[in-house]
């Protein structure tokens, strides 16, 4: 059985002790080369000392139109050979060595960069352990000058060549500051370095080879689709090397980020802080929203609820979106005489109400939880979606919120669920989807076109019913212990979101599968096991409320960009007036507190000037009292 790895936690994994194990894995390096024959004689003298079998290892050295042409010098590994490609390009030379190698696992390593003795056994024996791992080790950049390669061959540890050397500051951070990237498993990709990183072949050939496009950050992208294909990313600190001199990104890593920046930022989704413009679209979008046009056998959603669901996704916070409405398209011919007595009218509508949309994509077949559809047309612009991380399927006619999307992948981002389910509703067996409204005034009428009615039968329409055995839809939070998909009449299965039944009810759900996960749990999947059971294992399953993330069976007008503007603006200039108006009132307060101080100053003063008047007072009382004692004193003698 294929060892289950949950998230990027391969602690989970034993490797054996390097020197105590018997391999069986074979291994291509490639060498991508332009000029630099002296560095690249050192690279094959330090191959050809591993510690990993020779039997089992292949070296291609790919030149990339080198002059004068590289050669291959007497000290090297047996299963060394050297191919040319003319194209010039890191990326063209790489995919050239890829195309001619045998091996079970690619090991890609730059032209400057010197193994350690133990490195490539290192990188193998997690090979060995599971089979979808990329497994990167750690460089050293070192300044010092090139020996012989006899030297190298021969030396048990290069340190005493290469010492004292820098390492590699920006891996090294990533790694400690990610917990050995567990922690936070969805930068992990950011891992993958073509200078001395391994890759299980056959995850690489589901990723695809080097996008030829980018001028750079070729490794990077092709790590973030490593991801989408299942991958673990593993960083080994026994797999030592020495890069031959500084990089150009230690150079000048300003100028290397502006460049890649510019490229990566449209087709790595993950990347949000690149992608910061509230309204474009990118090359490969952050979600696909999958619209299935059939509902239950023999039934397909309408023109008006079909543009209720798509409408509603289109205008939400999240642009970074593609649709894909599924259906029989291959059906749909040349116009008719009497267009409005076509049984397949809705048909028409849709694809003439979307032809143009350049966010929505046609299919005649829904998409599997791990390959994309094909767009039909073939000879549509076949935007890729291999690479999209999140796929939601959403029935046609439940309209999500403004934010429900941004909402849900949140959720599914932030605690690392590899599926999370949205129960929007449930009742008795033939409570359907949702059904258009009849009476629509007009196909412009925002508020009105695309409407639609609330599931009939179903209790607390846009809500939920609790599911037997279960205290709460939300549950209790934790990956998959929130529902159990069998209680659910197979409510979680891939595809079924427009709805299942057990029993005598109902279930219309939506699904929001991570890719990543998907890809994993195919790759560890036992005979006989559900899909989901495995996401389960691997990335956790969640279920929740779809009235609590703003899923309804209607449709609600939208504000549109000019109503948003206008918005924005009311709100800004009421933000404006308030803010004046608390800058008065501080004023006020200052002036009062002002006040208050004279007042205090003049309270403290008044009670002085009483004091005194009270001592006076005492003392006037005292003479007075005297002088009376006095008098009659005189009195009394006298009348003696």
């Amino acid at each position: 059985m294929t060892a289950r790895i949950t998230g990027n936690d391969y602690r989970s994994l034993t490797p054996p002790e390097i020197g105590a194990w018997t391999p069986s894995l074979r291994v291509s390096v490639v060498v991508p080369a332009y000029g630099g024959q002296d560095k690249l004689d050192l690279v094959l003298a330090g191959l050809a000392g591993q510690t990993y079998p020779a039997a089992l290892t292949e070296v291609i050295v790919v030149d990339n139109g080198s002059r004068p042409p590289l050669r291959l010098p007497d000290l090297r590994p047996a299963g060394t050979q050297l191919i040319v490609c003319p194209v010039p390009g890191r990326a063209h030379a790489r995919n050239a060595g890829l195309l001619a190698a045998t091996g079970d696992v690619i090991h890609w390593l730059d032209s400057d960069v010197v193994l350690d003795r133990r490195s490539v056994e290192a990188h193998m024996r997690w090979h060995h352990a599971a089979p979808y791992l990329v497994v990167t080790g750690y460089l050293r950049f070192t300044p010092a000058e090139l020996p012989a390669p006899g030297v190298v061959a021969a030396a048990d540890d290069l340190a005493k060549i290469f010492e004292p050397a820098e390492p590699h500051a920006w891996l090294v951070d990533l790694v400690e500051r990610t917990g050995g990237l567990v922690d936070n498993p969805h930068r992990a990709f950011s891992l993958h370095v073509g200078g001395a990183t391994s890759v299980n072949a056959a995850l690489l050939a589901q990723a695809g080879p080097m996008d030829a496009d980018l001028i750079l950050g070729q490794d990077t992208e092709m790590g973030y689709r490593l991801a989408q294909a299942g991958a673990v990313f593993v960083p080994e600190p026994l797999s030592r090397a020495f890069h031959l001199g500084p990089t150009m990104r230690m150079r000048d890593k300003a100028s290397i980020d502006r460049v890649s920046h510019a490229f990566v930022a449209d087709r790595i989704p993950a990347y949000r802080w690149l992608r910061s413009h509230p309204a474009r679209q990118w090359k490969v979008p952050y979600l696909e929203v999958v619209v299935e046009l059939t509902g239950r056998p023999g039934e397909e959603f309408g023109y008006d609820e079909v543009r209720a669901t798509v409408d509603a996704v289109l205008a939400g916070t999240l642009p970074d979106v593609v649709i894909t409405l599924t259906g029989p398209w291959d059906r749909l011919g040349a116009e008719g005489r009497a267009p409005l007595k076509d049984p397949d009218l809705d048909l028409v509508l849709i694809r003439g109400h979307y032809a143009h949309e350049p966010r929505v994509r046609f299919s005649l077949e829904a998409p599997d939880s791990v390959r994309p559809a094909p767009p039909y047309p073939a000879t549509g612009d076949g935007r890729p979606t291999a690479a999209v991380p999140y796929r939601l399927r959403l029935p046609a006619g439940w309209v999500p919120g403004e934010d429900s999307l941004a909402r849900l992948l949140d959720l599914a981002r932030d605690d690392g669920y590899g599926l999370v389910s949205v129960l929007l509703a449930e009742g008795p067996v033939n409570a359907g989807g949702a059904k258009s409204v009849e009476g629509a005034e007009s196909i412009g009428d925002s508020a009105n076109a695309g409407g639609v009615k609330g599931a009939e039968g179903v209790a607390d329409t846009g809500g939920v019913e609790s599911v037997e055995g279960s205290e709460s839809v939300e549950g209790s939070g934790n990956p998959g212990n929130a529902r159990d998909t069998e209680d659910l009449g197979g409510a979680g299965n891939a595809g079924d979101a427009g709805g299942s039944v057990r029993g005598d009810r109902r279930i219309v759900a939506a699904r929001l599968e991570r890719a990543a996960a998907f890809a994993r749990a195919e790759i560890v999947l036992a005979e006989g096991e559900d899909l989901d059971d495995a996401v389960e294992d691997t990335f956790g399953v969640l279920w929740v409320d779809g009235e609590t993330y703003g899923f309804l069976p209607e449709a609600r007008p939208i504000a549109g960009r000019r109503g948003s503007y206008r918005a924005r603006t009311e709100a800004e200039a009421e933000v404006a007036r308030l803010t004046k108006e608390a800058e008065r009132l501080r004023g006020q307060v200052t002036k009062w507190r002002g006040e208050a101080g004279t007042w205090r100053k003049s309270a403290v003063e008044l009670r002085r000037e009483v004091g005194g008047l009270r001592r006076e007072l005492a003392a006037a009382k005292k003479v007075v009292q005297y002088g009376l004692l006095s008098s009659v004193k005189r009195a009394i003698i006298r009348r003696r």
